[in-house]
């Protein structure tokens, strides 16, 4: 069983920050990927951003140059700073993790983020 521990979420203005964590336990025998997605109501999950276990990043174009992921390999462990945040980020974010040799994927259960006018 893998569990994700996510927190961070909450409520802030346009142009403000916020930092998701994630901590990932269990039984993890390797990580090949950990990332975020988001879902918004009444729209599909996308992905924010996801960062590699060789520590190439990827980021959804309409968050690029405000949020950036990061990670702490020991701790098992995944960020997501974001900064300028704008309305339409508001949504559930979900950590991910891409684990094992078959590339399981495991979820979280989803912190709130809402961005106020």
């Amino acid at each position: 069983q893998v569990q994700l521990v996510e927190s961070g979420g909450g409520l802030v203005q346009a142009g403000g920050s916020l930092r998701l964590s994630c901590v990932a336990s269990g039984s993890i025998s390797s990580i090949n990927a950990m990332g975020w997605y988001r879902q918004a109501p009444g729209k599909q999950r996308e992905l924010v951003a996801d960062i590699t276990s060789g520590g190439s990043t990827n980021y959804a174009d309409s968050v690029k140059g405000r949020f950036t992921i990061s990670r702490d390999i020991g701790k098992n462990t995944v960020y997501l700073q974001m900064n300028s945040l704008k309305p339409e980020d508001t949504a559930v974010y979900y950590c991910n993790l891409v684990h094992g040799r078959w590339s399981v994927a495991s979820w979280g259960q989803g912190t709130q983020v809402t961005v106020s006018s």
